[in-house]
């Protein structure tokens, strides 16, 4: 992924009770992450989730894997 995951990935406490979300979307990484959990493919995905890119969905997938590392990750809190 050429672009920053850090660059998709907000969290802001009036959307969405301040879950981590794609940027510009009501669309939080768990939701993400529960469809690829679920089989779901990328084109799926999407179908299901129009505002989103497959580059959405791997800066979903990145995210995840830095917390599971156990990074502090500075998120964008926009309000």
């Amino acid at each position: 992924m050429t672009e920053s995951w850090l660059e998709r990935i907000s969290a802001n406490p009036n959307v969405c009770h301040g879950k981590v979300c794609i940027k510009g979307t009501r669309v939080m990484v768990s939701v993400i992450l529960d469809c690829i959990a679920e089989g779901m493919s990328d084109s799926e995905i999407i179908q299901d989730y129009p505002s989103l890119t497959k580059d959405d969905i791997k800066a979903a997938l990145s995210y995840a894997a830095s917390v599971t590392r156990g990074e502090i990750i500075p998120i964008n809190t926009e309000c």
